[in-house]
């Protein structure tokens, strides 16, 4: 279906006022609730019944956000957000693609068979699962993919302070405050828009960047001190984080948020690993810059997956095997002499 043919029938199925539910997903980061808390208010705007929901508690850092009481946390009230979902006419799914990524939240939006599902995503190998799909790979973020489609739908006049503040907070997080790729023409023209609604960037820099705890920037010195490793000849490091090292820096969910990163920053470092111990898992995080496909590596290795430079995914063992399998993926096939 062409997109144009999307947006026609969007506009038909929002024609009506009726209860909608929004979701994205496990452990959210800037962009899932960045869009989510955008469409939100949009679809407000049309006299919807919305509500948004996650599977567990976004970071700490985002509590500045206008609009972030909004959120609803699936495992607080499930019973409450569970009948919520049933009642719903619309679902959207907002940054993720597989169902399974949210976990208990994802069992609740199956049993409602007869809510039509959309997608608004910019993920690798979208499912065919969907009523509806705008998926953008090429998309730096599914905030701004959520500003499209405000504008291809006339919603314009929807686009207030908060949405702009929200739709910012995606797309300045989920491009590395514009680092990464995909940074087009069009994309800083969104950028461009939302400023014109009275955005103070630096403010809002501050706010997202400069938000942390002593404690994490603690922990941040002794992951680089002691902790990073360096793989010789593969071009490649990683760093580890287990229960007792969390304990020990009283960390909070959203502490480690761009750790991965930090070894990029090093000469001819080209793919970067992250690995958190949980209390069923090792969670695994990958950066890459150039060719280098981490996503790839996600799927091969760790159930996961995302985009050629940004990736992830979950290993159900120890943390020595967990490491074991990104050394031997990142390897040379020919060592150096």
């Amino acid at each position: 279906m062409k997109e144009t043919e999307k947006i026609i029938r969007l506009k038909e199925w929002l024609a009506v006022p009726q209860r909608i539910t929004i979701v994205s997903h496990t452990n959210p980061d800037g962009d899932a609730i960045g869009s989510g808390l955008a469409w939100l208010r949009t679809l407000e705007s049309l006299g919807h019944t919305v509500r948004f929901i996650v599977p567990n508690p976004y970071p700490y850092f985002l509590g500045w956000m206008r609009d972030i009481g909004r959120v609803h946390v699936y495992k607080t009230a499930p019973e409450e957000n569970a009948a919520f979902i049933a009642d719903s006419g619309l679902i959207f799914c907002l940054d993720f693609n597989q169902l399974h990524r949210l976990e208990a939240l994802g069992e609740a939006v199956l049993a409602n068979a007869s809510a039509k599902k959309i997608l608004i995503d910019h993920h690798l190998a979208p499912p065919d699962e969907y009523d509806l799909s705008f998926s953008d790979t090429k998309a730096s973020s599914t905030s701004y993919l959520v500003y499209e489609i405000i504008r291809a739908t006339g919603l314009q006049a929807a686009l207030d302070y908060a949405t702009a503040e929200s739709l910012y907070v995606g797309i300045s997080t989920d491009t590395g405050n514009f680092t990464y790729g995909n940074l087009t023409p069009e994309l800083f023209r969104a950028v461009a828009g939302l400023v014109e609604l009275g955005l103070d960037v630096p403010r809002l820099n501050i706010a997202i960047y400069n938000n942390f705890s002593a404690d994490r920037m603690r922990l941040l010195g002794y992951m680089l001190d002691e902790k990073m490793v360096l793989l010789e000849g593969c071009r490649a490091a990683y760093m580890t984080l287990t229960l007792e090292e969390q304990t020990r820096y009283n960390f909070r969910q959203g502490d480690s948020e761009g750790f991965v990163n930090m070894p990029l920053s090093i000469r001819d470092v080209r793919i970067s690993a992250f690995f958190i111990q949980t209390t069923d898992c090792i969670k695994v995080s990958l950066r890459s810059q150039g060719d280098a496909d981490v996503n790839a590596l996600a799927r091969a290795c760790y159930n996961g997956g995302g985009h050629k430079n940004a990736a992830g995914g979950k290993f159900f063992g120890s943390m020595h095997k967990a490491v074991e399998l990104f050394k031997e993926a990142v390897r040379p096939e020919t060592e150096p002499e």
